[in-house]
Parts: structure tokens; sequence; C-alpha cells
């Protein structure tokens, strides 16, 4: 079974070009317009030295701002050993479109440091991030209504605990200084809710495709979730929680691959069991009632969903031909490369793109962000009178009924919405009402081949409005 064919360290932009530049052919905007949306405003490259054991070592690292027509700029931090100016580049770009997708008031950015966490300390992590963050700061990349970063792969809720804490050492006097990251821990100024949020936002606008009951007729589907086949790659962050979702909604779970192979059962996998499996034993390999499988054939199995939930370049022109799923959800970011998305759109698979579907993350952030500037927890100024409403309400049912509530229904009308409830509900409203506005752009503009040029001419529409209305064109 072949693998992934490598690429070269040009060509994730280029792809992202490559589908602009489909998709401008479907808007009427001047073409200086156009090019400035296009491009990268501003890309920062720096190089430190960092104690790694005994011995000092030059830490390479970038942070890309694609686009300044909204600020801040937003985008997560990626800690890889494959970092590179492109990769960092063309996630810029996807964070801008995404951030217009679902109407999220954000410029894109990305920031990338070239180690292997695994291969770190946490203390040597530590020092790392906060020597990055410095360097931000020295060039003006970083801060509240400037550039907020945002975990990626390879970082999480430690590593930007460790920068806002930077960043308020530098700027102890700054009122808003816990706005300049999202994904902090809950107790660091944080939300509840934004950990699954990518995986969350993936299992939303799946479940919204899967509602549309001519679409599912035409790939030979009944509506719903409940009964289909996934098949997931990747089990971090994204890829547990768009499993766990997708099993709780009663999908099944054939086959996970990860970096060390894949495993698969027919009868489907319990991703809350794989999980534990995989805290005790550090693999997802040899979980009880799974068959071991290479990774890279798990995305070719039958299936009715594929979700790449890893890396950019999975699918392309060597392996699309052996895809044999109907719809693949772009829970990474760049999955699918435009050479492959050709063989797939002429085979009738169809893909949910990467700018809509795993926007789930940023748009959670932009609530954390929220939260923190106006220094106020969600729920908290409404949560007892949404109770106290609910009790009035169950009290004059009871008067005018004659019939005691009983304490399920009681529970039921008396809760009143916490910050998760907000976000989770904040979070599905954003999803639904952008999947269906991608779609009736795919559907209502003649021409567009896809749901992924669909939704990046959505996204440059929005874009260059922005444009208009400062009086740039008319």
């Amino acid at each position: 079974m072949s693998g992934i064919t490598e690429k070269r360290e040009d060509e994730f932009f280029k792809d992202v070009l490559k589908y602009f530049d489909r998709a401008a052919k479907f808007v009427s905007v001047p073409e200086g317009i156009l090019d400035q949306i296009k491009f990268c405003n501003s890309v920062y490259r720096m190089r430190f030295p960092v104690k790694i054991g005994n011995e000092y070592t030059v830490i390479e690292a970038y942070r890309a701002e694609h686009s300044h027509h909204k600020l801040p700029t937003k985008g997560g931090i990626r800690f890889s050993s494959a970092v590179n100016q492109d990769e960092v580049m063309a996630l810029s770009a996807l964070m801008t479109y995404k951030c217009a997708i679902v109407d999220v008031p954000f410029g894109g950015a990305k920031g990338g440091i070239k180690v292997s966490p695994r291969k770190l300390t946490a203390d040597e992590m530590e020092r790392i991030t906060r020597r990055y963050t410095s360097e931000l700061i020295k060039k003006n990349f970083i801060g509240p209504g400037i550039d907020v970063p945002a975990p990626d792969y390879g970082s999480g809720e430690r590593e930007m605990a460790w920068i806002v804490d930077t960043y308020a050492t530098f700027f102890p006097n700054e009122l808003n200084a816990m706005a300049c990251v999202t994904g902090k821990p809950v107790s660091q100024g944080g939300i509840r809710g934004r950990k699954e949020a990518t995986g969350l936002g993936v299992y939303f606008g799946i479940r919204e495709a899967l509602s549309v009951s001519e679409d599912c007729e035409k790939w030979g589907l009944t509506p719903g979730v409940a009964g289909k086949t996934f098949v997931v790659q990747g089990f971090g962050n994204v890829g547990f929680h768009s499993c766990k979702f997708v099993h709780e909604a009663g999908g099944k779970i054939i086959a996970i691959a990860e970096w060390d192979g894949a495993i698969y059962s027919q009868d489907g996998i319990d991703p809350l069991a794989l999980e534990a499996h995989r805290n005790k034993t550090g693999s997802i390999l040899n979980f009880p009632g799974t068959t071991t499988m290479d990774k890279y054939a798990a995305l070719e199995m039958e299936c009715d969903v594929l979700i790449p939930a890893a890396l950019e370049n999975q699918i392309n022109k060597d392996n699309a031909d052996r895809i044999k799923c109907k719809i693949i959800g772009e829970a990474a970011n760049g999955p699918v490369t435009p050479e492959a998305e050709e063989i797939l759109n002429k085979k009738g698979v169809y893909i949910i793109p990467d700018i809509y579907l795993n926007a789930g993350g940023v748009t959670v952030s932009y609530f954390e962000w929220l939260k923190n500037l106006s220094h106020v927890r969600f729920g908290r100024l409404g949560k007892r009178w949404d109770e106290g409403a609910g009790r009035n309400t169950i009290t004059v049912l009871e008067q005018m009924t004659g019939r005691a509530a009983t304490d399920a229904q009681k529970a039921l009308i008396e809760r009143g919405a916490d910050e998760l409830d907000l976000v989770y509900s904040g979070l599905e409203e954003t999803m639904i009402t952008a999947y269906h506005s991608i779609r009736n752009e795919f559907h209502g503009t003649p021409g567009i081949p896809d749901l992924r040029t669909a939704a990046f001419v959505n996204a440059i529409k929005k874009i260059a409005t922005s444009y208009s209305t400062l009086g740039v064109f008319p």
C-alpha cells in the first residue's frame, strides 16, 4: 500500500492560491483588491537560542499575518519539526477565509515553531514558548487588538497559559492582557468548551450536511448521522472529539488511523474506551475487539463519511482513485490536494471543506476573546434570572391545570443556561448558518463546481465588502 506523497515545501500555499483563483472567477471584485486579499500582508521569520539538555539549540519559528482587513488577526501556533514558512503562510490564509465564512471579525494569522514536542521536556517547551512570545512582543506581532494566537498541532492549554503569563509580565498594566491569546485553561481566563470546539464544529457541520434530504438522496443515504459509517484519520484533540460527538449521535466509527498505525472494527469503536486504552498503553493499537491495519489503508476503506483530522496533503493524486467514501469532512487543514479534489469530484464524492468545517475552534476562540474583553463569565448575569422565570412558569402552569409537574419536568424548565450551554449553542448556530450560506452559494451561482469553491466565493465577497465599506472601491 502506497503512503502519502511528500510535497515540496512551497506547494501548500500554492494549493490555497489555486482554490482562491478558481473562486475569484465568480466574484465582481477589482483585480487589485483580489491581490490584496490573496497574499500575506506580513511574515515574521525568527531564530533564537534555547538551552535544550546541556546544549544551546537555535530554534526556527514563524508568525504570518495574512490579512489586516479586520483586527486583530487570529490563528494557532503549531509545534512541529515539519513547520516551514510556506505552511504557515498557507494556514494563515485559510484562517482569513475561515473567519469570514463564520462571520468572526478577525483577520487570519498562523504561527509555527520548528521543534518536535515529543522530544522535549516540559521545561524545554516552556523556555521555547516564552522566548517565542517575547520575540512576537518585540515586533508587535501579539496583543488583544493586534494578533491573538491559539493552540494548534502540538500545543494546547499549557502553552497558551505560558504565553499569557509572558505577555502580562511585559505589559503589567494592560487591563485586557488575558485577551492576547485564546485556548487558555479556564483558570487563566479560558472558556468552557474551547478544547472540544473544533471537533464539535466538525460534528455540527457533518450533521447539517446529512440533514438535507435532497442531498442525501443523491449520495444514496438516508438523512441523519445515526447508522452511518465513519473512518477517522487522527485521534488527537480534533479527531477524538469528532469521534465522540459522532458516536453519541449514533454514528458507527469503523476505523481510526494514527501516526503508528490504524485499527478497524465493523461493529464500531467506542472513542471514550479507546481514549482510556491509549492513556494506559500510549497507543491506539491493540485495542480489544479491533484489527490492526496500515494507517494509509484506512483512508481507502469503504464508508459513508471519511474525516481526515491529521495533517495536510493526506489525500492526493496518488491515492484519490482508491477513496471509497461518499462524503469527506475536512477536519484538518488542507488534507485534500487540488489534484485529488478533481478526481474525487468526478467520482461524485462530496467534500465539506476545511475553511468551513474546522472553524469551530476559531468561533469559540472568538467567544473567549469577547469574555476576556468584557471581564465577565458567560451566563453569570442571566442564569439565576432564567431559573427564577422557569420556576414562575411552573407555578402558573400547576395553578392553571391543577396538576403537579414531575421533578424531571421541573429540572428541564427551571434550568438556566451556563457558560458551556451558551458556547455550544453559539457554535451550533454559527455552523448551521454558515453551512447553508455556502450551500446556497453553491446551488445559487451558476458554474460553481463544488462546495469548496462556493466557500471561497462566500469568503472573498465578505472580505471585499470590508474594503468597499472603507471606500477603497465603489
